[in-house]
């Protein structure tokens, strides 16, 4: 059986064209396109900021504790991605049955003539997304990408198809491509 570990920490580093700066557990990170800001207090985790890097770590941690250092981690990292390089998903419109028609309103995306409705569908955009229709893509660009991926979710969730076959059914407006920085996913 395995000693247990009294100390465990992750780090990654303060990337260039960024400026974080660390007032407790709230951590605000500056750059080309922005400012974003985060409160971590609610997690049990210590954060400390070095010279060149940021380390969050937790002293006699359990297994839920070890997964929260990973997580804080990877949203600081996403902070810094998300200001120097900025957040994208690109959506496509998908329809077999009646071609809806989609534009921007204020804060709202507007769908209509989804299969068929005579009453349009709205998704909410959050606040911080540009959203722009090109045709039967619809671009999604922030630098947070939890308002990106939510206002996605938003999108494709006004679109949802019920009491429908799924197989046979596709109609809808879904993800096919995300981008971060050089992180770049097909779906």
């Amino acid at each position: 059986m395995p000693a247990k570990t009294t100390h465990f920490e992750k780090s990654t580093p303060i990337l260039e064209n960024t400026t974080l700066t660390l007032d407790g557990k709230c951590v605000t990170v500056q750059g080309p396109k922005g400012e974003l800001a985060r409160d971590f207090s609610h997690v049990d985790v210590d954060i400390q900021k070095t010279r060149n890097k940021i380390v969050v770590s937790v002293e006699y941690p359990r297994s839920r504790q070890i997964a929260l250092v990973g997580t804080v981690v990877s949203h600081i990292r996403n902070m810094m991605l998300g200001v120097i390089h900025g957040v994208t998903y690109k959506m496509k419109v998908v329809y077999a049955h009646f071609p809806p028609s989609v534009k921007v309103e204020g804060d709202r995306l507007i769908v209509e003539n989804f299969y068929g409705e005579k009453a349009a569908r709205r998704a909410k955009i959050l606040p911080g997304v540009n959203v722009s229709v090109q045709g039967d893509d619809v671009i999604l660009e922030g630098i947070d990408i939890e308002l990106v991926g939510q206002t996605a979710a938003n999108i494709q969730h006004s679109t949802k198809l019920r009491r429908k076959d799924p197989r046979k059914f596709h109609d809808g407006i879904y993800v096919y491509e995300k981008q971060l920085g050089d992180q770049h996913w097909k779906i």
